[in-house]
Order: structure tokens, then C-alpha cells, then sequence
């Protein structure tokens, strides 16, 4: 299992349920390396996308503790171990968990990979992930050239979890 995100350099991943910043290569490369495969989220960040729908060409995973939820085109799981059951349908390579803070922290010792990036410039913030660099467990594996969009400098960053 994978997970994708984009943290500023205090590992910080959104404010008032938006993300800190928009780049464009960034969203290509969400899209590119999620299109086709089964993507797990929260449902605040399902209600983060435009019209709250799912994203195309994925299997959308939703879990919520809200037993009415209902996000039309996703599949929505309730508990830990509903959303356990519904991904064993799944190749574990082709799962990628993309946020909130709260799945995230829920499924991060199960994920194998975690595509980062990592903007380098601190953002006002109220969301953030684990800081990988001080997980003892995961370790940078790569690390694209510096990314520029204007001012703000990036990498693309694959960390491997070496505990799994």
C-alpha cells in the first residue's frame, strides 16, 4: 500500500480543509499516479474536491463514522476494519491513501511507500502529517532535482517503509 501527500517543510498538509498551496506539476503527478488505481481518504477530504464528487477514473474509498454518509460514486466504509475488508478486493500496490491527517495517521505503519512532496517554505497551517525524516521506520529512498513553480522550490520525494 502507498500513500501521496504534500507537506511544507513543517510536514504541514492544509488549513481549513484546503491545501496550502496549488502546483501544477504536483497535481500532475497525483493524478498521473493515481489515475487507474483505488485511492482511500476521509470525508472531509472527499468534501474538499470540486462538488464534493470523487476523483475520475479511481476507486474512491471513503471512511466515516457518519452511518448516512452517502458520497454518490464512492465506496463508503464505516470502521478500521470495514475499510481493512474492502481493500483486500484490491492489489496492495494499486491502494494509495491521500489524506486526511486522520486516515493518514490511522493507515501509515500498513503503507509500504510514500510519495512526498515537499514544499520548502513553511505555510500557516492547522493539518499536518508525520514528519518521516524523524520516523525512525521510514527512510528517504529518493529525491527528485529541486522543482520550481515562481518562488516556491519543491522535490518529489519516495520515502520506503523498512519495517514492512
Amino acid at each position: 500500500m502507498n500513500l501521496i501527500v504534500a507537506v511544507d517543510k513543517n510536514w504541514a498538509i492544509g488549513k481549513d480543509n484546503k491545501l496550502l498551496v496549488s502546483i501544477p506539476d504536483d497535481m500532475k503527478f497525483f493524478r498521473e499516479t493515481t489515475t487507474g488505481k483505488v485511492v482511500v481518504m476521509g470525508r472531509k477530504t472527499l468534501e474538499s474536491f470540486p462538488n464534493s464528487k470523487p476523483l475520475p477514473n479511481r476507486v474512491n474509498i471513503v471512511l466515516t463514522r457518519d452511518k448516512d454518509y452517502d458520497a454518490k460514486g464512492a465506496v463508503v466504509v464505516h470502521s478500521k476494519e470495514e475499510l481493512d475488508n474492502e481493500l483486500k478486493k484490491y492489489n496492495t500496490e494499486d491502494i494509495f491513501i491521500i489524506g486526511g491527517e486522520s486516515i493518514y495517521r490511522l493507515m501509515l505503519d500498513e503503507c509500504d511507500r510514500a510519495f512526498v512532496t515537499y514544499v520548502d517554505y513553511g505555510y500557516d497551517a492547522d493539518t499536518y502529517f508525520p514528519n518521516l525524516d524523524e520516523a525512525s521506520n521510514w527512510k528517504l529512498a529518493e529525491e527528485s532535482e529541486e522543482q520550481t513553480y515562481y518562488d516556491i522550490e519543491f522535490y518529489f520525494r519516495t520515502y520506503i517503509n523498512e519495517s514492512r
